[in-house]
C-alpha cells in the first residue's frame, strides 16, 4: 500500500514538474517578445497587488527576474521565435504551393484527354469516308503532339506566344474537318507574345467556340483571337460568329476547368466572362494581371 502511494505521490511530483517547465519556457517565451510598455504594466500592477497584502518582497523579486532575463536572453530568444515562426510560414507556403499544383496537374489532365479524344475520333470518321484526307489529320496530329505536348505540361505557365502557335496547329486540324466552313483570324500584337499566360487555356476556348458556335450552324463560321492590354490587365478573347450561346446554360468541363485554373493561379485579379456581342455569336474573354515583359515595348 505504502508503494502504491509512493509511486502516485513520484507520478504526481514528475507531472507537476513538466507543468513547471513547460509553464516556465512559455513565461520566458512572453518575456522575449513583450513589449516594454505592457512589461513596466505588469510591474506596476504586482508591486499594487503585493503592497495590498503587505508583502512586497515577490513583486520585487518578479521586477529584477524579468528584467534580468529580458535583457540578457530576450533578444536572442524573440530572434530565434521570429526564425521559428518564419520557418513555420515558409513550410505552409511549400504545403500550399504543392497543392496548388496538384490541383492544376488534376485539371490539366481534364483538359488533354478531351481535345485527344476528339481528334482521334475525327480520323475514325475520316477514315471511312475520306481516307487521304485521315491520313492528312494523323500527320498533323503527330505534328501537334511533338510541338505542344511540352508546352501543355509546361510548369513555368507558358506565354501567350506559345499559346497561339499552339492554338494555331491545333486550328490547322480544325480546318481539315470542316474545310471552307471555319475560318480564322489571329489579332496578337507581336510585343504580347512574351506576356505570360497559362497553357491550354486559348486551345480550350477556340475548341469550345467551335463545338458550341461554328459546328451547330449549317454555314458555319469564323473564330476571332484578340489580345490586348487595358490597365495593366491582359484581355484574351475568343469570339465567333455562331449560334450564339445560351443564357441559361452552366459551364462545361472546359470552362469550369478555366474558372478554376484562374482562381488558383491568381485568385481575384483573374476572371473568365463569356457575352453575346450585338452582331452574333459569343465572345469568351480571360482577364489577367499583365506586366511588361524586358525588351518590349507597346
Amino acid at each position: 500500500m505504502r508503494a502504491s502511494q509512493i509511486n502516485r505521490t513520484l507520478d504526481f511530483v514528475r507531472d507537476a514538474g513538466r507543468e513547471a517547465g513547460v509553464l516556465g519556457w512559455r513565461f520566458f517565451d512572453w518575456l522575449a517578445v513583450v513589449e516594454w510598455r505592457q512589461l513596466f504594466l505588469t510591474w506596476f500592477l504586482a508591486l499594487l497587488f503585493f503592497a495590498f497584502v503587505n508583502t512586497p518582497e515577490p513583486a520585487v523579486w518578479y521586477i529584477f527576474a524579468s528584467f534580468g532575463i529580458k535583457v540578457l536572453a530576450g533578444g536572442k530568444r524573440k530572434a530565434e521565435l521570429v526564425a521559428r515562426d518564419a520557418t513555420l510560414q515558409a513550410n505552409v507556403a511549400t504545403l500550399e504551393r504543392r497543392l496548388m499544383e496538384a490541383k492544376m496537374a488534376a485539371l490539366q489532365a481534364q483538359v488533354e484527354p478531351h481535345f485527344l479524344f476528339n481528334t482521334l475520333a475525327l480520323i475514325g470518321q475520316l477514315i471511312e469516308t475520306d481516307p487521304k484526307e485521315a491520313a492528312r489529320v494523323h500527320a498533323h496530329l503527330i505534328d501537334y503532339l511533338r510541338s505542344t505536348l511540352p508546352q501543355m505540361r509546361a510548369r513555368d505557365g507558358g506565354t501567350l506566344g506559345r499559346q497561339v502557335e499552339l492554338s494555331k496547329a491545333y486550328l490547322a486540324i480544325m480546318q481539315a474537318r470542316m474545310k471552307e466552313r471555319l475560318g480564322v483570324r489571329f489579332e496578337v500584337p507581336l510585343f504580347l507574345h512574351s506576356a505570360p499566360f497559362p497553357p491550354m487555356m486559348l486551345q480550350t476556348l477556340i475548341e469550345n467556340s467551335i463545338k458550341h458556335g461554328l459546328e451547330p450552324k449549317i454555314a458555319g463560321g469564323t473564330v476571332t483571337v484578340r489580345a490586348y492590354v487595358v490597365d495593366a490587365t491582359l484581355h484574351v478573347e475568343v469570339c465567333d460568329d455562331g449560334v450564339g450561346i445560351d443564357p441559361h446554360a452552366d459551364d462545361g468541363i472546359g470552362l469550369a476547368n478555366i474558372r478554376e485554373r484562374l482562381q488558383l493561379l491568381y485568385g481575384a485579379q483573374a476572371e473568365l466572362a463569356v457575352s453575346a456581342p450585338p452582331g452574333g455569336g459569343a465572345c469568351a474573354t480571360i482577364r489577367l494581371p499583365y506586366q511588361m515583359m524586358e525588351g518590349t515595348s507597346i
